[in-house]
């Protein structure tokens, strides 16, 4: 979350600057602070007072007000995730279920179908989509930092998306959903599609909404008690995401329930269609604001430079001993070597064309994606959401209610629970001076993940504990041919669905602000990209387990998920907990410059 450029009339403009400053106090509650010498004018903090080292050890912190800009850009992705997850949603049913008999667009009050590929094949191909979305991030985030920027990539990932939906469609419709080879063939090109434009739209529009939030250092504000307070910018940032994510899910739980009743009573056509026309807005919003949005330009990809920086620092540093070399790599001055303030004319490569606080910014973006390597395993669980769980719904008893809207469990407990952590559970850790981090919410996050997997696998184990199939739920029926399921309720399935919102809430939420606020103002695309990545790996580690996904061996899938995110997450939390004591450290590192034109 760095700060604008230095403005180039600062001087002609200080006193325009400091009325502004003075205007947006009053309106927000905070006093009028005085000028503090220490920071240099950058028309983003000129006449705001600094907090001294003993007021950031004992003064509260409060976040500043959310620009309006952020809630423009926040509806847009409420747009995409409605349409994104609309359709998704039905793609199990899609996939998995035959098409009804006498059925032309897959509606049944039953159970909807289509494709009839059964679950190991839905799984493969849903687990596919999974991991294409969220590998074109590493495309997207590379177009706009070198080619477009971050708002225009963002609009050709729209109009790219828009043209997947409109096959989509095509493979649902009467006429076409009735061959199966042709409608399998449209909707694979459909997803492809899609993907690029997804993955484009999810590289930038998380960096962009935080982007509209200017602030980047600590200043000091009272409060309308008169309560003198520290404005934390990182914390602004972190109440941007959790309502980003917020009108993320709001987005996908009205698309996922809407889309559900329309596959079972209508048709997959009008599932797909309908989230399309909803994703018609986001061209819209962003016309209108696009001379509001405070927008980034393209700066060149720094890829090259902070690998070459990284080889620099690695110089020397290699061992035979793999465990000398570890401890090299990961020694406390590994990155001093790379600074250009130790080269002196001649010696200094032409490459090194940035300063000391640039190396900083990359070892700290550095650190972030070393974090986001655990991350795999913790998708792993959220991903049984797409695919196994709503599979294992369709085996209980649902009087009625389609098997594929209880996934909406998870967005509906997100909505109600991401106010209440913002709004109570937050500040009243801050209040007790509990330090709750972003590495301790991420390693919570992974122990909450395995409580879900935990609840899944006890309710698998009881579902094939009464059925008359035993092991096989899956394909039993009657003498008729009609689906006989255990005599389960389906709502018992709640708990993991609440549980692993809270995982989101931790893990997830947490990760968009880390990859925000610890990326170099020129890398925060890619390092976004790069968290987004580890859900394509998860995918990809997920194809392992495809053979896990189906009767009887499912208690044992979700058995080994919650293992797996279980000794992530305890090995995360040994391995990164000493950041805890760097958090203010590696916020407030300022921010470099580099040359491009080299």
């Amino acid at each position: 979350m760095a700060g604008l450029q230095a403005d180039k009339d600062i001087i002609a403009g200080l006193a325009e600057a400091k009325r502004d400053e003075v205007e947006y106090e009053k309106k927000n509650g905070l006093s009028e602070s005085t000028t503090s010498h220490e920071h240099e004018l950058d028309g983003i903090h000129d006449g705001l007072e600094f907090p001294t080292e003993e007021e950031r050890a004992t003064l509260r912190r409060v976040s500043d007000p959310i620009p309006w800009t952020t809630y423009l850009i926040a509806f847009c992705e409420l747009a995409e995730r409605f349409s994104y997850y609309g359709c998704t949603v039905v793609f199990t049913n899609f996939l998995q279920q035959p098409l009804p008999e006498g059925s032309r667009t897959g509606a049944n009050i039953k159970q909807a179908g289509a494709l009839g590929l059964r679950q190991r094949a839905a799984t493969g191909i849903t687990t596919f989509n999974s991991f294409w979305v969220y590998v074109i991030p590493l495309f997207g985030a590379y177009i706009a930092d070198t080619r477009w920027g971050r708002f225009k990539t963002t609009c050709v990932a729209v109009g790219i998306a828009l043209f997947g939906h409109v096959l989509l469609i095509i493979s649902a419709v009467p006429g076409v959903i009735e061959h199966s080879h042709g409608s399998l063939a449209c909707f694979l090109v459909a997803i492809i599609i899609m993907g690029i434009g997804t993955g484009g739209f999810k590289a930038n529009i998380s960096p962009l909404v935080a982007e509209q939030y200017k602030r980047t250092k600590l200043f000091i504000g009272h409060t309308k008690s008169g309560e003198r307070v520290i404005v934390d910018p990182t914390m602004t940032t972190s109440r941007i995401y959790m309502y980003f994510y917020l009108f993320i899910n709001v987005g996908s739980l009205i698309g996922q329930i809407t889309m559900a009743y329309s596959e079972k009573y209508v048709g997959f056509w009008l599932a797909y269609t309908l989230p399309t026309v909803v994703f018609m807005l986001c061209p819209l919003v962003l016309y209108f604001g696009r001379n509001r949005y405070v927008t980034s330009p393209p700066q060149g990809s720094v890829l090259s430079t902070a690998l070459r920086i990284w080889r620099q620092a690695a110089k020397g540093r290699w061992s035979w001993n793999p465990a000398q070399t570890w401890r090299n790599l990961n020694a406390a001055d590994f990155w001093e070597s790379a600074k250009p303030s130790n080269f002196k004319g001649e010696t200094r490569p032409s490459w090194m064309t940035f300063d000391d606080q640039w190396v900083d910014e990359v070892k700290r973006g550095f650190k972030a994606c070393s974090v986001f390597l655990w991350y795999p395993l913790w998708w792993l669980t959220y991903n049984q959401l797409n695919n196994n769980l709503t599979s294992q719904a369709a085996t209980m008893v649902t009087n009625g209610i389609p098997n594929d809207v209880l996934s909406n469990l998870d967005p509906f407990a997100l909505i109600i629970f991401i106010p209440i952590f913002d709004q109570i559970i937050y500040p009243t850790l801050r209040r007790f001076k509990i330090n709750f981090s972003p590495i301790k919410r991420i390693a919570l996050g992974f122990f909450t993940g395995t409580a879900s997997m935990i609840w899944a696998a006890v309710v698998q184990h009881y579902i094939y504990k009464r059925n008359p199939c035993g092991y096989h739920v899956a394909t039993c029926e009657d003498a008729n041919g009609d689906p006989v399921t255990s005599d389960l309720n389906v709502w018992i399935q709640t708990g993991s669905y609440v549980l692993i919102a809270f995982s989101e809430i931790l893990a997830s939420i947490t990760g968009l602000e880390y990859a925000f606020t610890k990326a170099p103002k020129n890398m925060r695309s890619l390092v976004m990209s790069i968290f987004l990545f580890m859900s394509a790996i998860s995918s990809a580690l997920g194809e392992a387990f495809v053979s896990l996904s189906e009767d009887p061996l499912l208690v044992w899938n979700y058995g080994v998920m919650g293992v797996l995110s279980f000794i992530a997450g305890t090995i995360f939390w040994f391995q990164y907990r000493d950041l805890d004591k760097q958090e203010d450290e590696l916020n407030n590192i300022n921010e470099g410059h580099l040359d491009e034109k080299h």
